[in-house]
C-alpha cells in the first residue's frame, strides 16, 4: 500500500509543541551537487543555499526553536580552491550586511563558533556588529560555525583551561564545556546532515554525544519547511535515554 504523502499543513499539525528540540544544528551540504546537476557553477549553488538559510532561520523561529547552529565554513574548507573560497568570504559579508536589520526586527541573537581569527578583516568586521547589535536579542539564537572543526575546537578548550591561572579548580565535563566555543549554549538535540551523507564531518564532536541525527537526501539548496518538519517528527518519534533502561525512562517522566 502506498504511503501517504503529508502536506507541510498535515505536518505542523503532528508536531508536539512540548518536545521540539532546544537547539538543531545542520550540516549543510550538498551546494556544488545541487549547482553540477543543473549544467551550473558551483557558486551558483552556494548562492541558492543562502537563501535556504534565510528560510530555515525563519521557521525555526516561528516554531519557537532557541537555538539554531549551521555548519557554514569548515576549518579543512580552508583548502579549496582559492577563488571559491574568496567568494564564499564575500557572500558571508554580504549575508551579514543584509540580515542585520532583520534579526534586528525579529529578536534573533547573532554568534559564531571556530577560529574566526582565520577569517579576512572585513568579514570579522561584520561579525562583531552582527554580534553586537542584536547581542540583547531573546528570540532565538542563530550560531554560524565558521572556520570551525570539533578537534580544533576540543584543543582550544584545553588550552583555555590550561591558561585560566586556577580559575578551573577541578577538570570537570561542566568546567570542560565552559570553555568551549559553545559555552552558555544547551548541547543539540537534533543533528540534521542533507544530500544524503552520513558522517560527522568533524562537527560539534563534544556537544554531540547524545544528540539525534537525522540524514535526509535533499540537497541543502531544496531543503524548505517540510523537510525540517520531517526530521522534528523524525526526531519526536525516537526516545531519548541517555544511557537508561526505557522502563527507568517511562518512570521518569511519570514523575515528572
Amino acid at each position: 500500500m502506498k504511503e501517504k504523502v503529508l502536506t507541510v499543513e498535515q505536518l505542523r499539525a503532528r508536531l508536539e509543541s512540548s518536545g521540539l528540540p532546544r537547539h538543531i544544528a545542520i550540516i549543510m551540504d550538498g551546494n556544488g551537487r545541487w549547482a553540477l546537476r543543473r549544467g551550473m557553477p558551483r557558486i551558483a549553488g552556494h548562492k541558492k543555499g543562502v537563501d535556504t538559510v534565510r528560510s530555515v532561520t525563519e521557521q525555526c523561529q516561528k516554531l519557537g526553536i532557541p537555538v539554531l547552529t549551521l555548519y557554514a565554513f569548515s576549518d579543512e574548507n580552508w583548502g579549496r580552491p582559492r577563488k571559491e573560497v574568496d567568494f564564499l568570504m564575500n557572500m558571508l559579508e554580504n549575508f551579514l550586511r543584509a540580515e542585520i536589520a532583520t534579526m534586528k526586527t525579529n529578536g534573533i541573537r547573532f554568534r559564531t563558533i571556530g577560529r574566526i581569527e582565520k577569517l579576512p578583516a572585513s568579514v570579522r568586521k561584520w561579525i562583531e556588529t552582527a554580534s553586537s547589535e542584536t547581542a540583547g536579542n531573546t528570540n532565538m539564537v542563530l550560531n554560524l560555525a565558521l572556520s570551525y572543526g570539533g578537534r580544533g575546537e576540543i584543543l582550544d578548550a584545553i588550552t583555555r583551561m590550561r591558561s585560566s591561572n586556577g580559575a578551573v579548580s577541578a577538570v570537570t565535563e561542566e568546567a570542560f564545556s565552559a570553555c568551549l566555543d559553545t559555552a552558555g549554549l544547551p548541547d543539540p538535540d537534533l543533528i540534521i546532515r542533507t544530500s544524503g551523507e552520513q558522517r560527522i564531518s568533524n562537527f560539534l564532536l563534544w556537544q554531540s554525544a547524545y544528540a539525534e541525527f537525522h540524514f535526509t537526501e535533499t540537497l541543502w539548496p531544496d531543503f524548505g519547511e517540510k523537510d525540517l518538519l520531517l526530521a522534528i517528527l523524525d526526531y519526536q518519534g525516537r526516545q531519548r535515554r541517555f544511557g537508561l533502561t526505557e522502563e527507568q525512562v517511562v518512570q521518569n517522566g511519570e514523575q515528572r
